[in-house]
């Protein structure tokens, strides 16, 4: 137990923002109004996503110094995971954006950087499935794996910025801490993304262990 510590500090974290999240009070913002309480899902997601392919990256990179089939599946894994993450955050963003600003979608850089990045990655698991020797998929699949992040990471986070755009913080557009002065925001906030993290991480680690002993099972069934 003294080891997943972690884990139930993310359940907790989830739950407090969950309830916080939803019930406390939040500053009256022009076009945003409640909407804004998507802030403690939508980017915090976006946070667990970016860790999580971190984590996939530094996997990626130990296999090609050092080639294990379980380097492979912690890389693996930890990309599903933050594609899991990056769509839901997709979704919540177009859920946001129908109710802000009239629309499902727009013509909006940091909009139509983000799909593309999970493009990118959606690419990945294509040229995964597409590779039947294990080791030439594991090798070719953690070389992508670093270009989808070094391509992927200014699409989420440099370009937008150097354009007009209609998310805070982007194009003379401020972010939420110029304007937001309610400071109750941010107690809910930072958990959250800390809580999101470590869900990643988590969902990252189980996916993880259920491919490790499915790879067990397959080698014994060899033997």
């Amino acid at each position: 137990m003294k080891h997943n510590w972690w884990k139930a500090l993310a359940v907790v974290l989830l739950l407090y923002v969950a309830v916080a999240g939803l019930l406390m009070p939040v500053p009256r913002l022009a076009i945003l109004n409640e909407s804004i309480r998507n802030l403690y899902f939508h980017v915090p997601m976006w946070f667990g996503m970016t860790f999580i392919l971190v984590a996939s990256v530094y996997y990626s990179v130990r296999y090609l110094r050092t080639p294990t089939p379980e380097l492979d599946i912690l890389a693996h894994e930890s990309a599903k995971t933050g594609i899991l993450m990056g769509l839901v955050g997709l979704a919540t963003g177009s859920i946001w954006a129908r109710y802000t600003w009239g629309a499902w979608w727009t013509n909006d850089p940091k909009l139509n950087g983000a799909a593309i990045a999970m493009l990118i990655y959606g690419a990945y698991l294509v040229l995964r499935s597409s590779f039947t020797d294990e080791q030439q998929r594991a090798r070719i699949s953690a070389i992508y794996n670093i270009f989808a992040f070094a391509t992927a990471m200014p699409l989420f986070y440099i370009l937008p910025r150097l354009t007009d755009s209609l998310h805070p913080g982007a194009g003379g557009n401020p972010a939420f801490a110029k304007y937001d002065l309610d400071s109750n925001m941010r107690l809910v906030f930072y958990p959250a993304v800390i809580g999101w993290t470590l869900l990643a991480f988590w969902l990252a680690q189980v996916a993880s262990r259920l491919s490790l002993l499915k790879q067990k099972v397959y080698e014994k069934q060899l033997a």
